[in-house]
């Protein structure tokens, strides 16, 4: 079936080329990172490059860190090899995948030969997941939480409930360690049938040149995919930074991170609250580590930011958004107020509707 969306547009290009000189607001990884122990813990591993990868240490560190056997889990170069891997190794029928989010699951899907079907959260509801729409027929169902780019947080009860006998439910929780206390989350539960978590070394910790992350799933889904990655897929740098990002001290850092941007989101969220009479209405309450919002006209007003500096996220590639919708990645508050200094400007200039 053919799509209308760009699925392969992520905010990575908004900053390429002659973007590279902006303040980005439009990719969803956590500023000032690596740290600098991450990465001496990184250069500390190219001593081994002669090396195949091993990563069992990696494997059983990710394991332990969800209280998981090791067979439970798989390290994969991010969590997106992890789409295109369960959209060849599972016999999969009638996947659905629960829009707006993260566009590389329908991709990989489609690109594996699937006809996919589509839920189409609507704004009106805030974006909530409405389990009820969710085909009962659908053998493969696909959602994020917090969700990419509503940032809505979905009750884990809630996802739960779209578990049956003979389907698989993955979940992305790419974000899911930016929310205090990872309330919601899926990770590490045995007792909800064919649930597939997926989860992201690369926001928090700014390894998405490293490209590492894992699924948690069943021993006999996990197999499946092992079977269709190609040999040592994970590089040895990517395991010793895997291994470093579940420790003690790393969860505890994370932790705090998550705090400080859900303060610097309510700062932000705050901000945007003033342009409410120009139209501007933020999707939420947001939980992610970024924010979307509605803006009239938004094609002209992300050009505009552009010219004043600021790259954002145009919406209008994700199935269930159109043109109007603008994502905003979370910053500290010094950048947040000279974005929103800068929106005033660019919500100023723009042209005045016709009537």
């Amino acid at each position: 079936m053919p799509t209308e969306h760009d699925l392969r547009h992520h905010g990575d290009a908004e900053v390429r080329d002659d973007g590279a000189a902006l303040v980005d607001l439009a990719v969803n990884v956590r500023a000032g990172t690596p740290p600098p122990w991450l990465r001496e813990v990184v250069a500390g591993s190219l001593a081994s490059l002669a090396a195949y990868p091993d990563g069992r240490a990696a494997r059983e560190a990710v394991a332990a860190r969800h209280g998981l056997p090791a067979e439970r889990v798989l390290l994969t170069a991010g969590a997106a090899e992890a789409f295109v891997l369960l959209a060849r190794a599972l016999p999969v029928r009638r996947p659905v995948v629960v829009h707006p989010q993260f566009t590389e699951p329908e991709a990989a899907l489609r690109d594996a030969g699937h006809e996919v079907g589509r839920v189409l959260l609507r704004a009106q509801d805030g974006f909530r997941l409405d389990a009820g729409a969710v085909p009962e027929d659908a053998d493969l169902v696909v959602i994020g939480n917090p969700t990419n780019p509503t940032s809505v947080l979905h009750p884990a009860d809630v996802i739960v409930g779209l578990a049956r006998p003979g389907r698989t439910l993955v979940v992305d929780e790419a974000f899911m360690d930016a929310v205090p206390g990872e309330r919601e989350a899926l990770a590490g539960r045995t007792d909800v049938p064919g649930l597939v978590v997926l989860r992201s070394l690369t926001k928090t910790w700014g390894l998405a040149g490293l490209r590492i992350g894992y699924v948690l799933a069943g021993p006999g889904t996990i197999a499946a995919l092992e079977r269709a990655q190609p040999l040592w897929p994970v590089s040895t740098p990517a395991l010793a930074a895997a291994e470093a990002c579940v420790s003690a001290r790393a969860l505890a850092e994370a932790d705090r991170a998550a705090h400080r941007v859900a303060a610097d989101r309510a700062h932000l969220v705050a901000g945007l609250e003033e342009f409410a009479a120009d139209g501007v209405r933020v999707a939420g309450p947001a939980e992610g580590p970024f924010v979307l919002l509605g803006v009239p006209g938004a094609t002209a007003v992300r050009r505009r930011l552009r010219d004043l500096g600021f790259a954002v996220r145009r919406g209008d590639t994700f199935p269930g958004l159109g043109e109007d919708w603008l994502r905003v990645a979370v910053r500290d508050r010094g950048t947040v107020n000279a974005f929103l200094q800068a929106l005033d400007k660019a919500l100023t200039s723009r042209p005045s509707p016709r009537p």
